[in-house]
Parts: structure tokens; sequence; C-alpha cells
């Protein structure tokens, strides 16, 4: 994790490029292909840290939530068309980093995964309700849906999927 005084510009610009930039781009060059043929679906992923910045990596925390506002205004554009754009926002995902972090975080060869899992979570992230970390095909079963016919209505929607880590309604 950063603290806020240790992101240089340069660290600022890499988040700004890989998650906001490279986001727009796709979707600049996608878009019109899928609104003039009145089909498509774009899904961006941002994070449960989009809405509740933890006060680690703020760049990361920014560029996520600048998502969220790309996804409203990019939808605005898909009016009267079948055409959707939404923002799926997991909460702790099992990543292969997240998996190496919690292996050498707990170098116990007697815990397995699973163990080590649930200690990392009782200690680091006693609020998270399922009290594991989302695993990458949830995520993937979501996007499925919401790539569906069954989510037309979906459109500008942050799509929340964060373990009950964000204690708030809406």
């Amino acid at each position: 994790m950063m603290q806020y005084e240790d992101v240089s510009d340069e660290i600022w610009e890499k988040y700004f490029r890989t998650n906001v930039l490279a986001a727009n781009g796709l979707s600049k060059f996608y878009l019109p292909k899928m609104l003039k043929n009145d089909d498509g679906r774009i899904i961006f992923i941002a994070s449960e840290e989009a809405i509740m910045p933890s006060g680690q990596m703020p760049q990361y925390c920014m560029t996520k939530s600048m998502l969220l506002s790309l996804s409203k205004s990019l939808s605005k554009l898909t009016k009267g068309k079948e055409v959707t754009v939404n923002t799926i926002m997991p909460g702790p995902t099992l990543s292969e980093n997240v998996y190496q972090i919690i292996e050498g975080m707990y170098p116990d060869d007697n815990l397995d995964f699973i163990e080590k899992e649930k200690q990392f979570m009782t200690t680091n992230l006693p609020h998270s309700e399922i009290q594991r970390f989302i695993r990458p095909a949830e995520i993937g079963r979501l996007a499925t849906f919401l790539c569906s016919p069954y989510a037309s209505a979906f459109k500008g929607s942050p799509v929340r999927m964060d373990g009950g880590m964000v204690p708030a309604i809406f």
C-alpha cells in the first residue's frame, strides 16, 4: 500500500494512463461501432475503493472513481440504443498478486491457503461480510450477466460486488 506522500507524479500518471486513458481509448474505438450496429456492451472494472477510499493508494481510488463518471457519461450517448455502459465495483479480489502477498505474509506450510485467507480477513478486513476474497470467476459471471440481453436495462450503472465491504445502502 502507498501513502499519499509517497506517491510521485509518475505513479499518478501511470495509474491515470492505465485505469482511465486506456478505458477511454478503447471506448472511443468501440462505442461508435456499437452505436452504429445498435448492439454492444462496455463494462469497466472499478473497485469499492471508488466510493469508499481507504486512505491508502489515493491514485488508485481516484482513477476508479473516474471510471464511474466515464461510464455514466458514455451511457448518456446510448439513449434509445441496445448499447450499455456499466461499471462493476468488486471488493477485495483474489488476484495472483494478492495470492502471493497472502502466501508471503503467512509462510507456515501447515496452513492451507483458505486458513491463511481467513486469518488475513479477520485481522485486516474484519468488516467484510463474506470473510474471503472475491474470486475472479465471480466477477466474470457478473460481467457475463451484464453482457447478456437480460441486463439491457442496466445503463450507466455502478454494480457493486463488494462482499459487504461498503457499509452504505447506496
